[in-house]
């Protein structure tokens, strides 16, 4: 699995996506590791620029953490086809073929977002959607691109695609964070979801840089966490108070403009690769409630 490039370190870092969430993570995990990183500053649509920062930088690998989700959700994406192609899809490709060129790895934080349960890989069943099936989700643009650019990565030996999924740190004020967000709704579906505890994972995909693992990764915590479920730990652990309201996807779909998607993912091939990973149950414990419990133990 490893792409034959950049040695065993000193690393050099090139991480791209600075003002977003997972890129200013990567940034102090840097830091706390003592690596060195530094902050592309070349859009990723621009080819020039992004082959002036390698040429400066002279970086061992680079992080693509930059991309389109949309503010504040999705549903952005819908009416703003162009700008998500020209990040999500022209960008990554372009950051991808400069880095094959220069002979460098990538690691692109992508989505798992591009399934949904289906008749194979039935909700409650266990069964997860493995590295290697062909999305089934085309719900929402921004899913429909993620999967376009999974596919056509494919080709790409030197890049290692993360699918990052319901992403979900110990910073609970952060809006982008699962937690925070369901928090914060009037209502919320319950369905079950394979989910990525940042804290535990990014520095995984740090590990996997240096290993120069290459392909595609489920880039998630082992087995399932519902909505109510993940509320429950909330009110049990933060707020004793708190209350949440459920509803169906069909009202759900009233208020959203792009449908959701619902998966459980496949976590072996990680697991065995990284076999201190933790499931989705004991990591939130671990990294996301019980640093910030405020209830008594």
């Amino acid at each position: 699995m490893g792409y034959p490039a950049n040695g065993n370190g000193p690393f050099k870092f090139l991480i791209y996506g600075r003002t977003g969430w997972i890129g200013g993570l990567l940034g102090k995990i840097c830091e706390s590791q003592g690596i060195d990183y530094t902050y592309g500053s070349g859009r990723l649509e621009n080819r020039t620029s992004l082959e002036n920062d390698i040429d400066t930088i002279k970086p061992t690998h680079v992080f693509n953490a930059a991309g389109v989700t949309g503010r504040p959700n999705v549903d952005w994406c819908e009416s703003h086809k162009v700008e998500t192609i020209r990040t999500n899809v022209v960008g990554t490709l372009t950051l991808a073929d400069v880095c094959r060129e220069k002979g460098l790895v990538m690691i692109n934080y992508a989505t798992g977002c591009i399934f949904e349960y289906d008749d194979k890989h039935p909700l409650g069943s266990g069964i997860g959607f493995k590295e290697e099936d062909t999305p089934n989700f085309t719900g929402s643009y921004y899913s429909k691109t993620k999967a376009m650019v999974e596919d056509l990565l494919k080709n790409y030996e030197n890049v290692c695609t993360l699918r990052v999924r319901m992403p979900i740190s110990s910073d609970l004020d952060n809006p982008r964070n699962f937690i925070t967000k369901i928090a914060r709704y009037d209502k919320v579906v319950n369905i079950p979801n394979s989910m990525t505890i940042l804290d535990e994972l990014l520095p995984i995909s740090i590990e996997m840089a240096k290993r120069n693992l290459t392909g595609i990764w489920n880039f998630t915590n082992p087995g399932v966490v519902s909505h109510n479920e993940i509320l429950e730990m909330y009110r049990d652990y933060i707020n004793p108070n708190f209350t949440w309201k459920n509803f169906t996807l069909e009202e759900q779909a009233k208020v959203i403009v792009a449908a959701r998607s619902n998966n459980e993912m496949d976590g072996a091939k990680l697991k065995k690769e990284f076999p201190e990973l933790l499931s989705i149950k004991e990591s939130l414990i671990k990294y996301v409630f019980k640093p910030n419990q405020k209830t008594a133990a």
